[in-house]
């Protein structure tokens, strides 16, 4: 660690160094050439506050020189600018408001960093950030080892911290057995959690502890004392140390150097207090024991030893709530700020509750954690159940504290871990006790101020010391007496609670007038409140001792809660000998002497040093001790230790100190994490830090696994990329001063581990929920979804933000999962279904052992929901749930796919759903972010803004602004150009186009395929470009050369010419000419004949040119019919358009508003088309098949719903314009006469029946397949049925050599176009096609096989949806 702070003898009034040039100020000193050191003060040198406070030298302690010229590190770097505090401290040096000047960045720095950029695994895994805590991290990072720090409370800096009564009681926590000596015991736990302020109840003695980055650090008297060599000695340490207590000096030295402890200057404001102390010390005799007492309070200006600019203390005396002045040397602003700047991850709000071994293969530990960031503190049955963690890979430090430290360890042994039997035991409280003069009867100045006045300051809350540990016979009645400072949080109530507490020992020899001037004092504050001058709370002085205790403590779990034992503490004989030492120092200066607080509830103490639980065994065995002497933590009862399980606080102090311990505990702290060092070969840059810039970056970063030479593993590259690309937006972020959102779900379900539920349809999630449940196969999530710019989700197309927490699914080994930098979609756009907003969760997660899964979840809003909230409700709650293996991130691309998240081998699928009792609590986690409340409350607003918005649109899909066609492409992920096009002209002259696609599959011997598009479309919806895999991709790879004509009745401008199915049969036959032309086959004087598929009206017009003869049925090899052949029977909405109006539907149409009617339309439409799109929202329907695309009602209305909507996906819907054209009156007067009476015509007048028994017998010898969407709203399933029973009626079956010449198919799930258009047609329709087209063309022995080529590998991919 570097240090600027010199070596200093802590004896004598001078001190000398070899002859230099003159060097800078290093905390208050300066170097000079003749060595003195110096104060440069009202113009004249003054000796160090350091030899001027430290007069003498308590016998029995030895002294400790320190070379002035030996710096922890190569030297000092950043002094120059140390100055002194240039006269009395005022109220605007009592708190800072900002570190920074910049308006655009954060008032206060942030070292720790948000949760969503945790690691997965690091080297050194540190639990809390206290001094030992501090000590690993600072020490690891240097050594290049990647370092976690995990610390349960919040980040703040001073300014941050609480200084009135209201403040300081939201942040306070309690927790612990309850114990009044008149009371049953009681388990209590309440406050906030991650508050600064932890009171822990326990039987007999009561603890104070701190939650927040820097540990109790934040709120101790920051007394820097060492253990006397006396207490090092006892038989309670471990050999290594009592039989040689010097091996702590060197790292005492350590410490010190980065804490840069220094005593109250001289030269400084005098302290009633202190001075009151001094006379209490000589009425004690004990006034050679008094001296001021060492502290890591700054009094000078400039940079501390870590680099960190600092400011001398203002006096307000409120340590023990933070110092708010920026003088104190926390671990904060030292080892923390230093292991920051060395690389080191630190994470605030994470609880940790145990530890495991790593399960193999990994080695290193797994450190469960509780995370209390983004209010999931609200799933109260959540927190504690369902725990994230982290991977450390070598070692992990204790330091959250003897109580934290201990629970941990015990809870880890709970839950497996094996340790020694000795883990909790040996507490103690380090012999600490409380007491108060009150009312004395001069000024003690000892009530804390936010904003003391600079002529009559408070001063640090401890400066002098009756240090008397030295001169005993036994080491364990040693002891020290400190005064003190209460915090102006207790100004309020301190009167009271003094006045009424039992056990007061009032002074003794009072007179009459001294009676009065007391009652008088008291009044004052009563009325004029604690900080009346001559008031008594003005004149009490507060007492804390250390001492040594009984070291019979111990902690125990009851109902998985941490409770404390402390036997005998209250009820010893020692403290009752204490007690009679302060009542008369307190007797000499005539106050009444009160006992601290917490005896009200019985023989009760408190202290803010718990120490042991996890203490150094005295023999190196865990029979008598839970750690070796270098911290390690013990297997057992014998000397086996758990390498790399190492506890570096309080825990491991196997007695009562008698002194403030933090010194003690850096020490040892310093001294396990070098024996861990160098047993591992580690070297500690010892390299001094510059003046860090707290807003900016680290002047180190690590670099991942460099010391050890390790493989750098392709998925924690990816990590690390993920990382950066989330740390990039949230440094943006702060940058442009933006505010986020926040909240945190929870969602339960069942999942079913089988890999062969590939299909992504709700009919699969539902089965293998069921199968699930009937397994007990439970899974649930707990995670936390925040944006750091709320414009990103409100306004990006994706609306993402980042996922971060746990998932958990016994039934997949590897659970729990971690989930980090996952992503959320909220109203993402489903390209799989129109008029489709989902909301999705996609995230690698990784198992405590190491393995990597992908979830892929999405909870599906479409038009379902319109005007039904309770359907609203279950759809905005259910997830549909895939887990797949994980793959690159090069190869789960979504160029080529219609969902990346589906990509990989499938490993499980179910739903999961939010119960409503997790719906309250979600909304109670809804968190805006930001710098300030209007950014808040702009943040909050914007979102909801936009989630009700986005919700009303779905909710409210029919009174939705219609979509209109729109100028661009969108999603064309197949274009499918034909190979070569032909213009055909029929008998009668008209000229039509005719497609044709050479086959890809050059294996096999090509064949022709004839297929035949229905009324008002052309070829594209056989080669329909937003769709992966198309009907011509699929039969060319088939083998197949596909034609396809685009005729007189389809998509094209003679259309409007009045041209009926009837004429269009002229097209086909010119067409069939063509290709018996260009393709004739092996014998050119014998054409091949030509299989035939033929779709809606497309084939009606070739069933009248076979039925009439113009099309001979020698030509054919066999005909695949879809929909409907020479028997259309109009479905029922279409028949109430003919039967239901006193008008015919075409007629009326043709008298308003033309003969034409197009499919598409625009916003620059006629005022009677406009009118008609709106009127045509009102067309009946199912709620599932309603959107609000203009030209998706235009032909529902003309021909009927063409589609089930869920079979298109959106681009397909969204420009469905593009794929139809229009109709004319004529035609539709056909077509309706033909669907009413269920049979082709020919045209008018005549209207005659074609289905005839005499032309019918035409069609004797060809194979037909006749097939229907179950679901067609536009003809009727009778279409194809009647069709079915007049064939086999009138030629029977089993008279073709070929097989079955006719087969009728019904195909579920599907409507009409939808069966070639649709996004699944792949796999559900076009194979039983192909499989038919197959038989008849090649022959029934004939299989097909899959030929090598991009859309296999999109199938077997999954890239194509299920």
């Amino acid at each position: 660690m570097p240090s600027a702070v010199p070596d200093v003898m802590t004896t004598g009034a001078e001190h000398t160094e070899p002859a230099g040039n003159e060097g800078p100020f290093i905390n208050g000193f300066n170097r000079k050439t003749n060595g003195v050191s110096t104060w440069p003060t009202n113009g004249h040198a003054r000796a160090s506050s350091v030899s001027s406070a430290d007069t003498s030298n308590p016998a029995g302690f030895e002294t400790h020189t320190f070379d002035w010229n030996q710096h922890y590190g190569p030297g000092p770097a950043h002094q120059y600018h140390e100055e002194e505090a240039g006269g009395p401290r005022s109220r605007a040096y009592a708190r800072i408001r900002s570190w920074g000047d910049d308006p655009n960045t954060a008032k206060f720095p942030r070292i720790s960093k948000p949760m969503e950029l945790m690691r997965t695994n690091y080297d050194c895994v540190v639990i809390g950030s206290g001094y030992g805590g501090g000590v690993a991290a600072s020490r690891m990072a240097r050594a290049g080892e990647s370092v976690c720090l995990l610390e349960r409370g919040k980040e703040r800096w001073p300014g941050e911290y609480p200084d009135s009564t209201s403040d300081s009681i939201s942040q306070l926590h309690y927790s612990g057995e309850f114990a009044p000596g008149w009371l049953p015991k009681k388990i209590v736990n309440g406050g906030d959690p991650t508050g600064m302020y932890h009171v822990i109840f326990g039987n007999c003695q009561n603890a104070v502890v701190c939650n927040g980055l820097g540990g109790t650090s934040l709120m101790n008297a920051n007394v820097y004392l060492e253990a006397d060599k006396d207490t090092l000695r006892l038989e309670a340490w471990p050999k290594e140390i009592r039989e040689n207590p010097d091996c702590l000096d060197e790292y005492y030295e350590k410490a010190a150097k980065v804490l840069q402890p220094e005593p109250y200057p001289e030269d400084w404001p005098k302290l009633p207090k202190l001075e009151l102390l001094k006379r209490q010390a000589k009425y004690l005799s004990m006034e050679e024991k008094f001296r001021r007492v060492r502290q890591t309070t700054r009094f000078v200006n400039g940079p501390n030893s870590c680099g960190v600019e600092m400011y001398p203390s203002a006096m307000t005396g409120q340590d023990c709530t933070g110092l708010n002045d920026g003088s104190k040397n926390t671990t904060l602003v030292t080892y923390l700020a230093d292991a920051w700047n060395w690389g080191a991850d630190m994470f605030c709000e994470a609880e940790v509750r145990y530890i495991t071994k790593a399960p193999e293969p990994q080695e290193g530990y797994i450190v469960y954690f509780a995370w209390h960031g983004r209010n999931r503190g609200h799933f109260k049955a959540n927190l504690h159940g369902d725990l994230m963690w982290v991977h450390a890979k070598r070692a992990v430090f204790l330091g959250a504290g003897a109580i934290g430290s201990t629970e941990i360890l015990l809870r880890s042994k709970n839950m497996g871990l094996d340790l020694s039997e000795k883990v909790g035991e040996n507490m103690s409280g380090n012999g600490d006790m409380l007491g108060f003069g009150y009312n004395t009867d001069v000024e003690v100045n000892a009530m804390g101020r936010p904003f003391p006045s600079p002529y009559h300051p408070v001063g640090p809350t401890i400066t002098g010391i009756i240090d008397n540990r030295s001169g005993h016979e036994n080491p364990l009645d040693g002891y020290v007496i400190e005064e003190g400072a209460m915090p102006g949080a207790l100004a309020p109530f301190l009167q009271a609670m003094l006045e009424i507490l039992p056990g007061s020992v009032e002074p003794t020899n009072e007179g009459l007038i001294g009676k009065f001037k007391a009652n008088l004092a008291r009044l004052g504050t009563a009325f004029l409140g604690p900080y009346y001058r001559k008031g008594a709370i003005e004149r009490t002085q507060v007492y804390l001792i250390m001492s040594h205790d009984s070291n019979q403590a111990y902690l125990t779990l009851k109902g998985d809660k941490p409770v404390l034992e402390f036997v005998g503490v209250g009820r010893s004989d020692h403290v009752k000998y204490l007690n009679r030492v302060l009542e008369k120092a307190t007797r000499a200066v005539g106050g009444t002497f009160v006992q601290n607080p917490f005896s009200a509830l019985g023989p009760q103490q408190v202290t803010v040093h718990p120490i042991g639980g996890a203490c150094m065994a005295r023999d190196g065995t865990g029979s008598t001790g839970a750690t070796n002497h270098m911290g390690e933590v013990f297997t057992g009862s014998g000397n086996k230790t758990h390498s790399g399980l190492i506890v570096t606080d309080a825990a491991v102090i196997p007695t009562a100190l008698g002194a403030n311990p933090f010194a003690t505990i850096t020490a040892l702290a310093e001294r396990s994490v070098d024996h861990y060092a160098k047993n591992q070969n580690l070297t500690i840059d010892m390299t001094p830090n510059g003046v860090l810039d707290l807003f900016g970056a680290p002047e180190h970063t690590h670099a991942h696994n460099k010391k050890r030479g390790s493989v750098v593993h392709t998925d924690e590259v990816e990590e690390i990329a993920k990382i950066d690309t989330a740390k990039n937006a949230i440094i943006t972020a702060r940058r442009m001063n933006d505010s986020g959102f926040g909240f945190t779900e929870v969602m339960s379900g069942y999942i079913h581990r089988d890999k062969g539920l590939k299909r992504d349809n709700v009919d699969t999630y539902e089965l293998a929920a069921r199968t699930a449940k009937s397994l007990s196969e439970t899974a649930r999530f707990f995670l936390s979804v925040q944006s750091f710019n709320i414009r990103s989700i409100v306004n990006d197309p994706s609306h993402r933000a980042t996922l971060t927490g746990t998932f958990v699914c016994p039934t997949l080994v590897g659970s729990p999962f971690m989930v980090q930098r996952g992503d959320f979609n909220l109203f993402l756009l489903d390209r799989k279904a129109p008029g489709t907003r989902n909301l999705t969760y996609d995230f690698d997660m990784r198992g405590i052992n190491g393995r990597r899964l992908h979830f892929h979840g999405y909870k599906v809003v479409d038009s379902s929901v319109a005007l039904s909230p309770v359907h609203f409700w279950k759809s905005t709650s259910t997830l549909y749930v895939t887990i797949t293996e994980t793959l690159p991130n090069t190869e789960r691309s979504c160029s080529d796919a219609d969902e990346c998240g589906l990509l990989g081998e499938i490993v499980a699928k179910g739903i999961m759903r939010i119960q409503p009792q997790d719906f309250l609590s979600e909304v109670m986690t809804l968190t805006p972010t930001g710098s300030s409340i209007f950014k808040k409350v702009m943040s909050a607003g914007n979102f909801l803004t936009f989630f009700t918005r986005k919700s009303m649109s779905l909710l409210l899909a029919p009174l939705t602004p219609l979509q209109y066609p729109v100028q661009n492409c969108l999603g064309f992920v197949n274009n499918t150009p034909p190979t070569k096009t032909y213009k055909i002209k029929a008998s009668d002259g008209v000229v039509t186009s005719l497609h044709m696609w050479e086959p890809t599959n050059r294996d096999i011997p090509a064949k022709n395929l004839f297929m035949i598009p229905g009324a008002s479309v052309d070829h594209q919806i056989y080669a329909l470009p937003t769709i992966r895999y198309n009907a011509v991709n699929y039969f060319c790879r088939a083998g197949y050369r596909v034609w396809v004509t685009v005729h007189r009745i389809g998509m094209l401008m003679i259309a409007q010419d009045d041209w009926t199915t009837f004429d269009t049969r002229l097209d086909f036959k010119a067409c069939l000419e063509k290709i018996r032309e260009e393709f004739p086959g092996p014998d050119k004087e014998q054409p091949e004949k030509v299989y035939t598929i033929a779709h809606c009206m497309g084939s009606v017009a070739f069933s009248t040119g076979l039925l009439d003869g113009t099309i001979p049925a020698n030509w054919i090899k066999g005909i695949t019919c879809s929909q409907v052949f020479m028997n259309p029977i109009w479905n029922i909405a279409n028949m109430i358009k003919i039967t239901a109006l006193p008008i015919p539907g075409d007629r009326l149409y043709k008298y308003l508003l033309g003969d034409w009617f197009s499919f598409s339309t625009s916003k620059n439409d006629s005022l009677l088309q406009k009118g008609l799109n709106e009127l045509l929202r009102l067309m009946p329907d199912s709620r599932k098949e309603i959107c609000n695309n203009a030209s998706c009602h235009r032909t529902t209305m003309a021909l009927g719903r063409c589609w089930n909507h869920r079979n298109l996906n959106e681009a397909t819907h969204r420009q469905i314009d593009r794929f139809f054209g229009g109709v004319s009156m004529t035609l539709m007067h056909l077509l309706m006469k033909q669907g009413y009476q269920g049979g082709v015509m020919g045209n008018g007048p005549l209207f005659e029946r074609l289905d005839t028994p005499d032309n019918i017998r035409r069609l004797k010898g060809l194979p037909i397949l006749l097939f229907v969407g179950r679901d067609n709203a536009v003809l009727s399933p009778e279409s194809t049925e009647k069709t079915y029973e007049i064939l086999t009626d009138t030629f029977g079956t089993g008279d073709n050599q070929s097989g079955v010449p006719y087969r009728r198919r019904e195909v579920p799930g599907y409507g009409h176009l939808d069966c070639w258009m649709g996004r699944n047609a792949w796999k559900d329709v076009y194979p039983f096609v192909r499989e038919e087209v197959d038989r008849v063309v090649r022959g029934e022995e004939y299989r097909f096989r899959e030929p090598e080529d991009q859309f296999k590998e999109l199938v077997e991919s999954g890239k194509l949806l299920y």
